[in-house]
């Protein structure tokens, strides 16, 4: 009997995750299910181009996956069951089971209101493709001298505000964030930072807690009142509430927490990767939300998987960060180097170079999903004798 993997979830780390167990492991001996309720690839970290009127590639999971020998299951996930090893779905013929006897929880993250009144009734965000077209259809509508007011000062919000300024210079585009401008990032990486934002005619409001979101704009801390026409929330995100609710061992915020491979330290057959698990680095350090985590950790969880299954090495977890890109519009950007627990060195690479260096990135990601079985030899090895799945000492 063929041992059945089911990823939950095609982002970066689900796509990622069953494009590289296919590329381990004999069709023969494993299926592998993905399942996702959209019918195609999202590249998340360019919905900002995508709310502000651009096309982007659009990618049928179905197409990047044909011949792979993954199966893709277009369907919502609505329960897992870590104990009978059950996944139970909702699509279009109604509600459905999928047994496994591999779980890769895959399902990412949605946008946070930090319990703030009125971020759900009255903000946009960028956290999903259906949220980036509503966004998009609202600033399609905006008149000339409309005001735009983006909240959270981290990389979603720094890329949403510059490319919403450089489309639409006709509108009055704004920021406000809790810190200050891109106050972790190197000297030489602030400066830039600011002086795009100047040329951009980006206002700044810094070292602002916001205390509400209301039709008309926000409500700070202390009482004072921003206008906008348009407001964007993008200061957090949190995962998705599915994994809370199962016997899986969570972190606080939801994420399941795993070991050095990406396994649930509560249930030895369900692995975690990207946004949904709360995960070590190489340092031992949780590794942060993002595309630069996602990824490496789907990698490792397949090549773990595949080696417990054939009987091969464990790989060793190296993750660690090398640079955290930002785009400011489409000529502009901030490339700054970082150690490999994160922490930004002196150095970063800015303008038209850096600019093109993440573009150069975010097509390489793109490229690697859309070609799962084309990276790295392809080496389907035959599955042996699995080891009786145990509960980890943490």
């Amino acid at each position: 009997m063929k041992h059945r993997i089911v990823v939950l979830g095609a982002g970066y780390a689900g796509a990622n995750a069953a494009g590289r167990l296919a590329k381990r492991l004999h069709p023969a001996d494993a299926e592998i299910v993905l399942v996702n309720a959209d019918a195609e690839f999202v590249e998340r970290v360019r919905l900002h181009q995508l709310a502000t009127g651009q096309e982007l590639t659009r990618r049928a999971l179905t197409d990047v996956f044909a011949g792979t020998g993954v199966q893709v299951r277009l369907a919502r996930v609505t329960a897992v069951d870590a104990e009978r090893k059950i996944v139970e779905i909702s699509d279009a013929d109604g509600r459905s089971e999928i047994t496994y006897d591999t779980l890769v929880y895959a399902l990412g993250s949605a946008a946070a209101d930090g319990g703030v009144p009125g971020v759900a009734e009255y903000a946009h965000n960028l956290a999903g493709k259906q949220s980036a077209l509503r966004l998009r259809e609202r600033l399609a509508g905006l008149a000339a001298g409309g005001t735009v007011l983006v909240v959270g000062g981290g990389l979603t919000g720094i890329e949403t505000v510059t490319e919403i300024a450089e489309a639409r210079p006709d509108l009055a585009v704004s920021l406000a964030a809790r810190g200050g401008l891109g106050d972790w990032l190197s000297e030489k990486a602030q400066r830039h930072l600011r002086t795009a934002f100047d040329r951009l005619g980006i206002s700044r409001h810094e070292h602002t807690d916001i205390a509400g979101v209301e039709p008309a704009g926000v409500i700070t801390a202390d009482g004072r009142a921003i206008p906008a026409d348009v407001t964007i929330w993008t200061a957090g995100f949190a995962v998705h509430p599915l994994a809370a609710a199962t016997t899986l061992r969570v972190s606080p915020a939801g994420q399941i927490v795993v070991d050095d491979t990406m396994r649930s330290v509560s249930h030895p057959d369900v692995y975690a990767v990207g946004d949904a698990a709360f995960a070590p680095g190489a340092t031992g350090a949780p590794l942060r939300m993002s595309c630069a985590s996602g990824v490496p950790t789907a990698q490792l969880a397949a090549d773990a998987i595949a080696a417990r299954l054939t009987g091969g090495r464990i790989p060793r977890n190296e993750i660690g960060y090398t640079a955290q890109c930002i785009s400011l519009g489409r000529r502009d950007a901030v490339v700054q180097w970082v150690t490999p627990d994160d922490q930004p060195k002196p150095s970063a690479v800015t303008g038209r170079a850096a600019a093109w260096l993440k573009e150069l990135i975010c097509r390489a990601a793109a490229w690697s999903i859309a070609h799962p079985t084309s990276m790295l030899p392809v080496r389907r090895r035959h599955t042996v004798g699995v080891e009786e799945p145990r509960a980890i000492t943490v």
